[in-house]
């Protein structure tokens, strides 16, 4: 007989689940493994709330595993290591993103993007390597392959900096590798929420022209004067689209509903690249006409590996980038989790864990 989520593994943990596509999250007991010779145990602290969240809960994807225990962007101290554990110590603080897990053998991993390894570890709704399943950061401790680990600089907020592990990584990474870091270029960022406002702020630090596109024009304002984007453009408005038209180098579109392509693709200039990073749950249509006509390109990204990761936040450190957010409770979570689904927030739902926690009888 198969033991229990709490007697699977010898350490007691406490979290919130899903049971069933309702979403609806409430306390759970459940165990994590014994910290081995390469791992890192971890004390969460804060856990950001991403829109993935959203669709795994509501198995909109098709391939949640109940119970499920949400929860990617995680941010604590380390409280035991290894015995092969050189880079961290017990104090340290650190992050934990998407992945726990991948082969380290093929020539992704090799090339430290582990994030495109075909036997990647989620951090949660993903069997372990031992054959259990791995439960997310809303919880009060994770236990992580070394590795998967990544130091925080000292300097940024932990809480604030928790969505940098998934909102953060996602969009920086295409930047780098899609050229999207040449100060004076012209970026155009799609969408406006918790990807979104990172990547306006990593434009900014990365010298560029950053254009937000949104379809809600009451944006504009904490766009230009709160993030500090150049200019805005309402996709919905034909006469503010035809001025921007192939003004734009490149288009950053983290827009997680169905939306049109071609309308985006229109702004862009010869050899302009737009690169999707938001998942909609349904497919999106495009005219290959807009990309001929301008020699332009599209594509898509994944968040970047583990070297690209502490990369990313150490460029955040440099910079003073964090993540505007509205820090919860854990009892908060299915209202945040709502108003997520109405992208009512401004900009990433973070969970106080450690907080949420302290009166909980485990």
């Amino acid at each position: 007989m198969a033991k229990s989520p709490e007697d699977e593994h010898p350490h007691k943990a406490f979290g919130w689940a899903a049971r069933d596509p309702s979403g609806l999250l409430s306390p759970f007991h459940f165990s994590r493994r014994e910290n081995g010779d390469d791992d890192v145990s971890i004390k969460i602290l804060y856990c950001g709330v991403c829109h993935s969240d959203l669709h795994m809960l509501k198995n909109d994807w098709g391939a949640t595993d109940y119970p499920i225990v949400p929860g990617h962007e995680i941010v604590g101290v380390v409280t035991s290591v290894g015995k092969n554990v050189k880079k961290f110590k017990a104090g340290d603080e650190v992050g934990v993103g998407v992945i726990v897990g991948s082969c380290r053998n093929c020539e992704n991993c090799k090339q430290d993007l582990e994030s495109y390894c075909p036997k990647m570890e989620y951090t949660y709704n993903s069997p372990a390597i031992d054959g259990s399943k791995n439960y997310g950061g809303y919880s009060d401790k994770i236990v992580v392959d070394q590795h998967f680990v990544v130091r925080f600089p000292k300097n940024l907020a932990l809480d604030a900096g928790a969505p940098l592990l998934c909102a953060g990584i996602t969009v920086y990474s295409p930047m780098k590798y899609f050229g999207m870091t040449e100060p004076g270029k012209h970026l155009g960022v799609a969408g406006l929420g918790g990807l979104g406002h990172v990547a306006v702020k990593f434009g900014k630090a990365f010298g560029l022209k950053v254009t937000v596109i949104s379809t809600s024009p009451r944006k504009k304002e904490e766009a230009i004067d709160r993030l500090g984007a150049d200019a805005f453009v309402v996709s919905s408005d034909p006469d503010q689209l035809k001025a921007a038209m192939g003004t734009m180098d490149y288009i950053l579109d983290t827009i997680s509903a169905v939306h049109a392509l071609d309308p985006l693709i229109s702004l862009l200039n010869l050899n302009g690249k737009l690169v999707a990073v938001g998942l909609p749950n349904k497919p999106v249509e495009l005219s290959l006409g807009s990309l001929v006509s301008g020699r332009r390109l599209i594509a898509g990204s994944n968040f970047g590996g583990l070297k690209e990761t502490q990369e990313m936040l150490d460029f955040c450190g440099k910079h003073n980038i964090t993540a505007d957010i509205e820090l919860i409770k854990m009892d908060a979570i299915n209202s945040a989790i709502e108003r997520l689904g109405k992208a009512d927030v401004k900009y990433r739902f973070v969970i106080d864990i450690e907080n949420s926690f302290k009166s909980t009888v485990q």
